[in-house]
């Protein structure tokens, strides 16, 4: 391995600001702040989403209304559609005009 390629690693501990649930892990990733853990200095970086509390990983997801959307989509543009595809603009304005 070519010596000065790759970043240094450090001990780093990442803190979930919601919880307070420590990862402990290396990083290159450097913090003014450190905490010794079993006797090894460990830089500390606080995130506020990690796996801990992210709502895919939590199973807590916000289910979004796609049928208000489609409701609205078909109140727009309902009329100007036709099977699985829309009129053309010419083929409206024709279709107004008559």
């Amino acid at each position: 391995m070519k010596q000065g390629l790759h970043p240094e690693y450090y001990p780093t501990v990442f803190v979930d600001a919601n919880t307070g649930r420590e990862f402990i892990t290396r990083s290159t990733k450097k913090s003014n702040e450190q905490r010794e853990i079993n006797g090894v200095m460990h830089n500390v970086v606080t995130l506020e989403i990690t796996s801990d509390t992210h709502p895919y990983w939590t199973g807590k997801m916000h289910r979004i209304d796609t049928a208000g959307r489609i409701d609205r989509f078909n109140k727009r543009f309902g009329d100007q559609i036709v099977g699985a595809k829309r009129k053309t603009r010419k083929a409206v304005r024709q279709q107004d005009n008559q």
